[in-house]
């Protein structure tokens, strides 16, 4: 699962375009629900979530997902922040991780004012899995993996900061290297794994 922070509409495809994985991203079903852009990212492997809720067919398709070994996609904070640092993880998006015994991949993201008007610099920093597989499968380990995995974003996030106000280094200081975005056709499924189910016949 890859578990990143929020702040722009960028926020997508900017984490996309630095995959080496085709992401499946939980969207809000609000977004989903906008003509043509729903189909959109429909097409993309997206699928809705409806936010504040225990969605059963949303969790079933992030389920079949990370069974099959793709990679499921999330802003763990529940909505995108306004104030220009990263909000509280939401326990409700570390509870798959925790009950299907799968890391999250955290990545920080540094897109804070970034529109379609004004197309300022982005960054993002990917930090190493976190396996959260041991934490217990109730409320409290769910509290405890949000705990963790937001720790780590927020300190990913100075990290993307800093790389954007140095003028993007070749190293940043913990001396991670600095990589390009994904060339066309590297983020793609992985060989060999089952593709997502077309929709059945009505």
């Amino acid at each position: 699962m890859i578990a990143a922070n929020h702040f722009s509409a960028i926020d997508p495809p900017l984490v996309g375009s630095f995959s080496p994985r085709a992401i499946y991203y939980m969207a809000k079903s609000e977004l989903m629900a906008v003509p043509v852009v729903g189909t959109l990212l429909g097409y993309t492997g997206a699928f809705s979530v409806r936010r504040g809720q225990r969605d059963r067919e949303a969790l079933r398709k992030a389920r079949w997902l990370l069974h099959e070994g793709h990679a499921v996609g999330l802003f763990v904070e529940g909505t995108r922040q306004r104030l220009g640092y990263p909000g509280p993880v939401q326990p409700g998006a570390t509870m798959l991780a925790v009950q299907e015994g799968v890391p999250m991949v955290p990545c920080g993201v540094a897109s804070f004012g970034w529109t379609p008007t004004n197309r300022m610099p982005c960054c993002v920093v990917w930090g190493e899995p976190i396996h959260l597989g041991d934490l217990p499968r109730t409320s409290r380990g769910y509290r405890e993996a949000a705990e963790i995995v937001g720790q780590r974003i927020h300190e990913l996030w100075r990290h993307a900061e800093l790389a954007r106000a140095s003028g993007y280094p070749e190293r940043l200081e913990d001396g991670s290297r600095r990589r390009e975005h994904i060339g066309r056709g590297e983020g793609a499924p992985v060989r060999g794994l089952r593709p997502w189910p077309a929709p059945e016949p009505s």
